[in-house]
């Protein structure tokens, strides 16, 4: 497999994948992650919808539960901008899957506030208006798109004006929180499909090395994930095995505390 030696850039492929959550599909007998994703260079992808939307698939899901109204602080430092426009474009989602608008329209905004802090600000005004529309008129298919395509333009402008580091940043700081809230779920229903999902090792290489090459980036928070990392890939990396319930809580656990350090001033 190669090894990763160039850069991720998601905004060069177009999404792929099983649409579980379209109306009438039927619950899977078993979830390969591979279907629910897009492969990028050699690395899988999960996409949001369809990982939100197979969870849905294994059982009803309280969506609403998992909406946060924490807007998280005010950061002046880059990565940190760049971290937390990842989770907040992934609480987009997850604000999406529980058809809040109010949050969905705030997210809209927050969203134009942290790209203009790493100066993509520009490329994203369109997609926060459509977003703000779209969730005024309750058309939720159109808001998921508009999220796929706001991630999509931040990375591609970062990745024109060679800010590849913070693009990855982005991606680190969605696949966190949406790691975050996927363990939430299955702890509290726990499935083997349901654990499956979590089963992408080749990603959790691919921000290992990404880290490794930001020494720029000192920040606590960086280094916290990246001792982190190390700390989730035995329990995610287990090959033909199945993920064991004590393994989703410990990375939830994890990633609730990473989380938490990404959207607070230390």
């Amino acid at each position: 497999m190669n090894p990763f030696a160039r850069y991720l850039k998601l905004s060069a492929v177009a999404v792929s994948g099983l649409t579980l959550c379209a109306q009438g599909a039927q619950a899977p007998q078993h979830i390969d992650i591979k279907q629910l994703s897009k492969k990028v260079e050699d690395v899988v992808v999960p996409l949001p919808n369809e990982v939100f939307g197979a969870l849905n698939k294994l059982g009803s899901v309280n969506w609403k539960e998992y909406v946060r109204s924490n807007k998280g602080s005010n950061f002046t430092e880059r990565p940190r901008i760049a971290l937390l426009l990842g989770t907040v474009i992934a609480d987009g989602f997850i604000a999406v899957q529980a058809e809040d608008a109010p949050t969905v329209k705030e997210i809209g905004q927050r969203v134009l506030a942290l790209s203009k802090g790493i100066g993509v600000g520009n490329s994203i005004t369109p997609h926060a208006k459509a977003i703000i529309e779209a969730a005024d008129k309750r058309k939720w298919e159109n808001v998921r798109q508009e999220l796929d395509r706001t991630q999509n333009s931040v990375q591609q402008a970062m990745n024109e004006v060679h800010d590849e580091k913070l693009s990855q940043l982005v991606s680190l700081g969605g696949w966190l929180r949406g790691t975050e809230v996927l363990t939430a779920v299955v702890t509290k229903r726990f499935s083997t499909d349901g654990a499956e999902l979590l089963h992408q090792p080749d990603l959790l290489a691919y921000f290992q090395m990404r880290l490794q090459a930001m020494p720029e980036f000192d920040l606590a928070i960086i280094r916290e994930i990246q001792g982190a990392l190390v700390e989730v890939k035995p329990l995610i990396d287990v090959g033909n095995a199945h993920i064991s319930p004590e393994s989703v809580k410990k990375i939830n656990e994890i990633t609730t505390r990473l989380d938490y350090g990404i959207v607070t001033r230390d």
